[in-house]
């Protein structure tokens, strides 16, 4: 099994020294590192621990210049060793190095005063404990602490067993997570392609595996791990990833991700630790993992901001990062993700509301807690946001909050109910209707919300399941109705039916409540006439014209022709050529 630590403390304080004693590698890998004696880019180097398992170490540059890569080297490793030298002391950048683990919540690491041998050992214990006494003020807490000198060997033995009990204390990685591994390093092998290094400290990566960076296809074509070819590698433990596709602009600060299961995050809600959310500069640098991106901070309430990112990063809920102030040298705040998709603000009052809702969460995430607060959300959005699921999908891959859906379910019933007391003629609500009435992004939770309720023809019943005429359409209805008792295939022409108010809309009411028998555009007989029209022509003996027809049922061509086509739908009568029909013999 390997560990990851990450070195920390000022410049020219003998971290590759001692990386480069422990390990026998160098871990200055430019030629101008080793000519100027100090390590400008992220150095890498490994050993094999007194009860095996390798540790692997991520050496960082101490330089003030060169805190933002010793950012990205720090970023996504899970434990640092603190150096800091007998002859020299606490520094300014040992202080702006511990804030920066502070902010991040590093809880995992191990003291190392080198340079013992230059200096006696009054001075060296006081150097100790100084240091330890910032260190215990931080998220590192009391650390253990280890006295060596890189040049003579003294300490090493001690400083490997205390290494080992490190990394025996740091916590087990999730082998099985979505993989996001930050990228610290990007280069080309002639032949091979484009190569990228990083920590990977949760899930596995298999030789084959399609990954994606800023959305791009990726296929990993290779995978090394301490220079040994491997098929796959498990978390925790330093890679680089041999990638196929089209890597394009790809540097650090990038990640290679799990498809289909990170939300890029361009808005974040953040809890701070560290200055008041209203002193902080507007402009900040965020750096998570290995990005260092700008954002604009707009302060929410006492610990609580709102950032706006300049490009959108893969981030979670519970994510920590920190803030820097590059001008000022200084770490001003770590933040703890709260929320990777607030909602924008749209009204007045929302910022003030948005930070009590903020002043409660914790930035643990709880799928309860997610889906109360946002009422209805897809499962793959909450898992990509972090958050697991707590419960099943209510429809589709909708994940709905149950007091939230029980109050959708009667606003449903209110609505289809409101609908047909105004459109008595109408009564069924559109499906489409209700969810633009509810505000719901898709029309299957309105279909599972209805399943109560009578659904038919895309519209949703309640109590009324069937058109009521309004008084006066009955009225009206009642008159045709009379005009046809006296004349039974005498149907009211246009000016009747305009007289007495009956639009084609009114009628196609009417016959569906069974007021009406309708057999063509604007021609209504008696419910059942169509039955007693087949019928009269049975009588008939024989095959029958149009004209037949028209002089025994006593009516008009106009009637006639719409009449028996509709006795042909509904199986009353058939045609026998272009002329003639026959009435068909039914069974009672």
């Amino acid at each position: 099994m390997m560990h990851v630590v990450a070195t920390a403390g000022h410049v020219d304080h003998g971290k590759s020294t001692l990386v480069r004693a422990l390990t026998g590698m160098e871990p200055d890998l430019l030629e101008e590192e080793r000519r100027r004696g100090l390590t400008i880019e992220l150095g890498f180097a490994w050993t094999t621990l007194p009860r095996g398992g390798d540790l692997a170490f991520v050496d960082v540059p101490g330089h003030e210049r060169l805190v933002t890569t010793m950012l990205a080297g720090v970023g996504p490793v899970p434990a640092v060793m603190f150096v800091v030298a007998a002859d020299q002391g606490w520094q300014r950048q040992s202080e702006e190095h511990l804030a920066v683990l502070d902010a991040l919540g590093v809880r995992h690491g191990l003291l190392v005063v080198t340079r013992r041998d230059l200096t006696d050992e009054a001075t060296a214990g006081q150097v100790r404990g100084e240091a330890l006494a910032h260190i215990a003020a931080t998220s590192l807490g009391e650390v253990e602490s280890v006295m060596v000198s890189g040049a003579t060997g003294d300490g090493l033995d001690e400083l490997r067993t205390a290494l080992e009990r490190l990394a025996g204390s740091l916590p087990g990685p999730d082998g099985d997570a979505d993989v996001r591994l930050w990228i610290d390093r990007v280069f080309t092998i002639r032949g091979r392609g484009t190569v990228v290094t990083g920590t990977l400290g949760a899930g596995t990566i298999s030789v084959g595996d399609r990954l994606t960076a800023g959305g791009d296809p990726l296929r990993v074509r290779g995978l090394q791990s301490l220079k040994q070819d491997h098929e796959q590698v498990g978390a925790v433990a330093r890679v680089a990833v041999n990638l196929h596709g089209d890597t394009g602009d790809m540097g650090r600060g990038d990640a290679l991700l799990t498809p289909g299961r990170w939300l890029g995050a361009d808005v974040i809600d953040v809890r701070l630790r560290g200055d008041p959310a209203q002193d902080l500069p507007r402009e900040l640098t965020l750096h998570v993992g290995s990005a260092s991106v700008p954002v604009h901070v707009r302060p929410l309430g006492e610990d609580t901001a709102r950032l706006s990112l300049r490009r959108p990063l893969p981030l979670r809920v519970g994510d920590t990062a920190l803030l820097r102030d590059s001008g000022r040298h200084r770490v001003p705040a770590g933040v703890t993700v709260l929320d990777v998709r607030p909602e924008p603000f749209a009204r007045r009052g929302a910022a003030a509301a948005r930070a009590r809702v903020l002043a409660s969460m914790t930035g643990n995430p709880d799928g309860a807690d997610e889906l109360r607060r946002r009422g209805l959300i897809t499962r793959t959005d909450l898992v990509a946001m972090g958050v697991p699921a707590p419960s099943e999908p209510v429809a589709g891959d909708w994940l709905a909050d149950p007091a939230h859906w029980d109050d959708l379910r009667e606003r449903l019933k209110a609505a289809v109910d409101e609908h047909a007391a105004g459109h008595p003629a109408d009564p069924g609500l559109p499906a489409d209707a209700a969810r633009r009435a509810l505000g719901l992004p898709d029309r299957a939770l309105v279909e599972a919300l209805a399943g109560g309720l009578t659904q038919r023809d895309g519209r949703i019943y309640g109590r009324t399941t069937a058109p009521e005429l309004p008084a006066p359409v009955r009225k009206a209805v009642d008159a045709v109705c009379g005009d046809l008792n006296a004349a039974p295939f005498q149907a009211p022409d246009a000016g009747r039916l305009a007289e007495l108010g009956l639009t084609p809309k009114m009628l196609a009411v009417a016959a569906a409540t069974g007021a009406l028998l309708k057999v063509g555009d604007g021609i209504v007989l008696l419910p059942g006439d169509d039955a007693r029209a087949a019928a009269l022509l049975a009588k008939l003996g024989g095959p029958f014209t149009l004209s037949e027809a028209r002089r025994a049922l006593g009516t008009t061509r106009r009637v006639a022709v719409p009449l028996l086509e509709h006795l042909d739908e509904k199986g009353y009568t058939v045609r026998i050529d272009e002329l003639r029909r026959r009435c068909i013999e039914r069974s009672p």
